[in-house]
């Protein structure tokens, strides 16, 4: 159970860095795309550095039935 959640926080730790090259932590990305586009980044982890450039395009909230009236 340790070694597992080590290599997850090992993981996660070289995707954060991955994504602060990137810049994605000192510009804002206060849009689903800017913000979904660091979460990837950070869970793909290691794979960033073997070519993986995951990106969100664009989000759109769904459109929720309206009540009848």
């Amino acid at each position: 159970m340790r070694i597992g959640s080590g290599i997850i926080l090992i993981w996660l730790i070289i995707g954060a860095i991955a994504a602060g090259q990137r810049g994605y932590f000192t510009s804002s990305n206060d849009t689903c795309e800017g913000i979904g586009t660091v979460v990837l980044t950070v869970i793909s982890g290691p794979l960033n550095y073997m070519g993986l450039n995951p990106h969100v395009g664009e989000c759109k909230k769904p459109e929720l039935p309206q009540p009848s009236p």
